[in-house]
């Protein structure tokens, strides 16, 4: 494994496991932590965006373009992860087992479709 691909990935983790705490902390009525949450999702958001950055410098990589293709591919992420996510909401917050478990498939359908969405079909 090379050096950068090692630094991606446990940064890559760090932040999204300060995000996903952050969200679970702002959202959950129990834990009453609304506002540490949100700081908590700053600072995930913040890191990956660190993260990339940092890969991109180690592989000697330009950033992407923002073209309206990437645009699109990128707002259709955003959606797929909140159609999981809200599969996952049904499931385990609402108590609706079947139905969240449809959502949460469909979701990572979703999902999975990002692959041959960006890298293509040969």
């Amino acid at each position: 494994m090379k050096k950068s691909s090692f630094v991606t990935l446990v940064m890559g983790t760090v932040s999204g496991v300060l995000f996903a705490l952050g969200m679970c902390m702002a959202l959950l009525p129990e834990w009453d932590a609304f506002t540490e949450g949100i700081i908590f999702g700053a600072v995930g958001i913040v890191l990956s965006i660190i993260t990339a950055l940092i890969w991109c410098k180690m592989e000697n990589k330009k950033l992407p373009k923002m073209s309206g293709k990437n645009l699109f591919r990128t707002i259709y992420a955003v959606i797929a992860a909140l159609v999981l996510g809200v599969g996952m909401c049904m499931c385990l917050v609402w108590q609706q087992i079947i139905w969240g478990t449809l959502v949460g498939l469909l979701g990572i359908i979703m999902l999975i479709a990002l692959i041959p969405m960006i890298k293509g079909i040969k």
